[in-house]
């Protein structure tokens, strides 16, 4: 395809974007990717000169969400910039062409560029009937099947593609599985979040434009850049939780100052991703500064983890003796540390020593 021929650097000047706002772009994608300073120019010099890679993007059990919430990214975005910019010959929410044209569109985007095309899909795959969801009269699993055999690596987008989210969870009524469940002879980078961080996506398709490889990925195939840290060790309640300062209600004094928010059930300390630095409309803000405890949706399961509002109800295993023993200790430290005086110290340790090892170990 000719459009396919041009370098970014090309698209981006013929879209008037300017030298400085590429540069800032290539500065804010290395501090994503945590890269030092120094490799912005290297980026700034791969990214001129990278070709606009196909990608055929596939939404199957699915609310939209996910292409919502890179939609309604800010601009000029990061987001903007990359998928401008990129050849999008497929996706059954933006493309114009319907019907048999738009099958034709992915068609001719696998032959054109077999081997060397990027594949995005959204949602879970249904096994136990293929009429749970088609395509133009085929499967899900037909049709990724089919898209994926000339890819050079797959994205699953979305806690659903990547862990088969709601449409999984109990009873998973149509059999869903995640986009790795089928797809074992290709790369399969997870993006996990319901939704996703835009800028997540754009730092996954900027290194892979960068470098020409994928980046590196943690035991549940996420990108360590994005998920290699916990929501709290990231969080700015943090400090509340070591001084034990935790709110019980959503409107009590703990909320309206701000106090962590365990124990009404933010999922924080067993979630990986990078809401709390990367926020979300604009940097404006993002789930726990709004004043709602993190649910845990990057992670695997997290419909079934026992309830938004539970603090650290998870399924058996996923927390280890010593997370526990770290939890339990942080509550009853902070308890004692907030204590001014001996009866001050032993009700703050009542108060505040509610989560026991035990518990969390029955949970």
């Amino acid at each position: 395809m000719d459009t396919n021929t041009k370098t970014l650097g090309e698209a981006l000047r013929r879209n008037g974007v300017t030298r400085r706002g590429f540069l800032k772009f290539c500065t804010a994608t290395a501090s994503m990717m945590a890269l030092p300073p120094s490799m912005v120019p290297a980026i700034a010099a791969a990214l001129e000169q990278a070709r606009r890679p196909s990608v055929i993007w596939l939404s199957f059990q699915e609310c939209t969400g996910c292409t919502e919430s890179l939609s309604r990214s800010h601009a000029p975005s990061l987001e903007n910039l990359i998928f401008d910019h990129i050849s999008l010959d497929y996706h059954h929410t933006l493309q114009v062409a319907s019907g048999e044209a738009a099958e034709a569109a992915r068609e001719a985007a696998m032959h054109a560029n077999e081997g060397a095309y990027l594949v995005v899909v959204d949602g879970s795959i249904p096994l136990g009937n293929p009429g749970y969801s088609t395509i133009a009269g085929f499967s899900n699993l037909q049709t990724l099947e089919e898209t994926v055999a000339g890819a050079v690596a797959v994205i699953a987008v979305g806690t659903c593609a990547s862990f088969g989210g709601l449409p999984k969870a109990y009873p998973n009524p149509t059999g869903a599985v995640s986009v790795s469940d089928i797809v074992t002879d290709k790369p399969v980078i997870n993006v996990p979040g319901c939704p996703p961080i835009p800028m997540v996506i754009t730092g996954v398709l900027a290194h892979y434009l960068t470098f020409g490889t994928l980046p590196e990925l943690d035991h549940y195939g996420r990108p360590k850049a994005f998920y290699g840290t916990s929501i709290h060790d990231r969080c700015y309640r943090r400090p509340f939780y070591d001084k034990g300062r935790f709110a019980h209600t959503f409107d009590d004094e703990g909320a309206r100052k701000g106090w962590c928010l365990y124990k009404l059930g933010c999922k924080g300390p067993m979630t990986y991703n990078a809401c709390a630095t990367a926020k979300w409309n604009q940097g404006t803000s993002w789930p726990v500064e709004s004043g709602h405890g993190c649910i845990g949706c990057a992670e695997p399961d997290f419909w079934d983890a026992g309830g938004f509002y539970n603090a650290l109800s998870v399924p058996t295993g996923e927390i280890s003796r010593n997370a526990s023993y770290a939890i339990a200790a942080g509550v009853g430290v902070g308890a004692i540390a907030a204590g001014i005086n001996q009866r001050t110290r032993n009700k703050a340790v009542r108060q505040h020593a509610e989560v026991t090892i035990e518990d969390l170990e029955k949970r």
